[in-house]
């Protein structure tokens, strides 16, 4: 069932409803948050008893819920009108295997949150260049005085849960949601307006049991297209079999585009848009602040998002001029005495560390490693093969990436982080990049990526600051 205009233009309220929550994090906390704000009657539950989730349980009983700690009361669940799961848990986990079991089945955070945005939504799902993608959008959105209002995947340095937003964006016309494969896999009636991919690769082989598990919680965005939706897609056959036959009006973005080109594409070195009312010229590629080639495709997807939802041309040329970079993501940190330090701690696949290495111009001293995802290594041998002067691998998944690499480039084995960083400056010249492109997560070593960038990021401002250089 797809929620009408017009049932979405009435309040629900949840009077009478019981909410079973699972999971205390960002996105269990805001939909606890939003059933109670909607007169629900909550139980929330997570299986950690630890400090931070007992002080989460705390906040949420005094805003009226029923909290347990420490494990889930399977029974309860089971009997609530609506169980929201959070993307965390993995299908296999005990509790949801106890549910299905009773023929129970639950929803995501957005889901739930669904049921509660008024304005119109843009959903941007992929496997990389997901956030910079919603975040530019909503930038150039902003630079066209539209108000749309950030959320969903992002992490709290960008946006909130999207509960989080139905709350305190109540009225926004627009709603940027960047969506997970985890998020997908509990979506049921969520319907955007406008829904981008922003690519398609391999990851989370350490929760799906294969890609294409992987790639059928991502098609779920698609799941209720009508006439109406639209869609931005790359010029690619894999998102088109991804999308299949789901109904609605379709954009492409490439750099590199075919004849008769629909969306937006780079032409004579110019960010360009033809939504069918002929070509509109923005910026040059030149002028676009954000480094490597995989942020102009980014780029384009968001400008040809924001172009489908109002924004005019010379507004969206505006907005991409002071495009903002975005932290982890091939983040410029400085460049002193010609070496050119990048954080690209967000690659956390085979295919953005690839795509990170190939955007860059210059001879590379690459840091790589953290905990294994199970995933084929060898795409990295062919990115890193005549560019990369030395791969640098710590942690976990050195000797699996170090056995991918053998007889390809020069490998160094770093005990951590730390000594990684030390051996890439004792190594770089002038005009090399250092780039941490990890292509694994950062969960053996760090809380998760963003720890392991800024603890990047500071090892480096030493570096360049004993060069003497600036720190951009």
């Amino acid at each position: 069932m797809v929620i009408s205009e017009a049932d979405r233009s009435v309040d629900e309220l949840l009077q009478g409803e019981t909410v079973s929550v699972l999971g205390l994090a960002a996105s269990g906390m805001a939909a606890a948050r939003l059933a109670l704000s909607k007169g629900g009657r909550v139980y929330a539950s997570d299986i950690k008893c630890d400090p931070t989730t007992t002080a989460r349980g705390d906040e949420l009983r005094a805003l009226g819920a029923d909290v347990e700690v420490g494990g889930h009361d399977v029974e309860r669940i089971a009997a609530s009108q609506t169980v929201v799961a959070s993307p965390g848990i993995p299908p296999d986990a005990d509790v949801l295997r106890d549910l299905r079991a009773r023929g129970v089945g639950w929803i995501s955070e957005p889901e739930f949150a669904f049921r509660f945005l008024r304005g119109s939504l843009i959903a941007v799902t992929g496997t990389n260049g997901k956030t910079t993608t919603a975040a530019l959008t909503v930038h150039l959105l902003e630079a066209a005085g539209i108000r749309a209002a950030l959320g969903g995947n992002t992490g709290e340095a960008f946006g909130p849960p999207a509960s989080e937003l139905a709350m305190s964006e109540p009225d926004s016309p627009w709603y940027v949601l960047e969506l997970s494969s985890f998020q997908l896999a509990g979506v049921h009636q969520l319907n955007p307006e406008i829904g981008v991919v922003t690519n398609l690769a391999s990851d989370h082989l350490d929760r799906y049991p294969n890609v294409e598990a992987y790639h059928a919680d991502k098609a779920r965005l698609f799941q209720n297209a009508s006439p109406a939706s639209r869609w931005v897609l790359p010029e690619d056959d894999e998102v088109e079999a991804l999308a299949g036959d789901a109904p609605g009006s379709r954009y492409r973005f490439s750099v590199t585009p075919g004849d008769d080109f629909l969306g937006a594409y780079v032409e004579a070195g110019v960010l360009t848009l033809n939504v069918g009312e002929g070509p509109e010229y923005l910026i040059s590629v030149e002028a676009l602040p954000l480094l490597g080639r995989h942020n102009v495709e980014n780029a384009l997807a968001a400008a040809l998002t924001a172009r489908l939802a109002g924004a005019d041309a010379a507004s969206l040329a505006r907005g991409l001029r002071t495009a903002p970079a975005l932290p982890h993501r091939m983040e410029r940190l400085g460049e002193a005495g010609g070496i050119l330090w990048v954080n690209d701690s967000k690659a956390t696949n085979v295919a953005a560390a690839c795509t990170a290495v190939e955007s860059l111009d210059r001879p590379l001293i690459v840091i790589l490693g953290g905990r294994d995802k199970g995933e084929d290594l060898a795409p990295l041998a062919e990115a890193l093969g005549g560019t990369a002067k030395v791969a640098i691998l710590y942690g976990e998944a050195a000797d699996r990436i170090a056995a991918a690499l053998e007889g390809v480039v020069p490998i160094h084995r770093a005990e951590g982080l730390e000594s990684a960083v030390q051996h890439a400056a004792d190594q770089a010249a002038t005009g090399d990049a250092v780039v941490l492109t990890p292509a694994c997560s950062s969960f053996d070593m760090f809380e998760n990526y963003e720890a392991r960038g800024d603890a990047f990021r500071g090892l480096a401002d030493f570096h360049l600051r004993g060069r003497g250089g600036e720190n951009a």
